[in-house]
């Protein structure tokens, strides 16, 4: 399938690779439809694509490359409402934003994708010591120069 997107133009995406959120995502209700792309073979960070609107876009990457420690509780219900049987389905994702020289990850609202169903779900961490902001790494100084 041919997806528009504002940043990278028109690429192909195989059907299979479309990921669907239900509920949207926090403050998009009505985008349904992603899929991730890589931008590199050993990348760490990815771009989730909407596949509804060309222009909407997210940096994400696994908190766990930056954040060893963090884990997401994954209630029955949750495992119920995305389709999975196994935790080993499930692969978790952060929204990433650049925030005064650092990449900070949303580790407050996890996108939790079951893998071989392909349906995803942003979920709350209620838990305080982790922010919507919580810094994953700093930004090289020639990458800020260059931003």
């Amino acid at each position: 399938m041919d997806v528009r997107t504002t940043r990278f133009g028109v690429i192909e995406i195989a059907e299979d690779r479309v990921i669907t959120y239900e509920k949207g995502l926090l403050g998009f209700p009505e985008r349904k439809r992603f899929c991730l792309l890589e931008p590199g073979e050993d990348a760490c960070f990815f771009w989730l694509q909407s596949l509804d609107d060309p222009a909407l876009a997210f940096v994400v990457t696994d908190p766990a490359l930056f954040v060893p420690e963090y884990a997401v509780p994954i209630r029955k219900e949750q495992m119920e409402t995305l389709s999975m049987s196994n935790l080993d389905d499930a692969q978790v994702f952060v929204i990433v934003n650049k925030v005064d020289g650092f990449l900070t990850g949303n580790l407050q609202g996890p996108l939790i994708i079951n893998t071989i169903k392909r349906i995803g779900e942003q979920m709350v961490v209620a838990e305080k010591r982790w922010t919507t902001r919580h810094q994953l790494v700093k930004v090289a100084e020639e990458a800020r120069k260059t931003a």
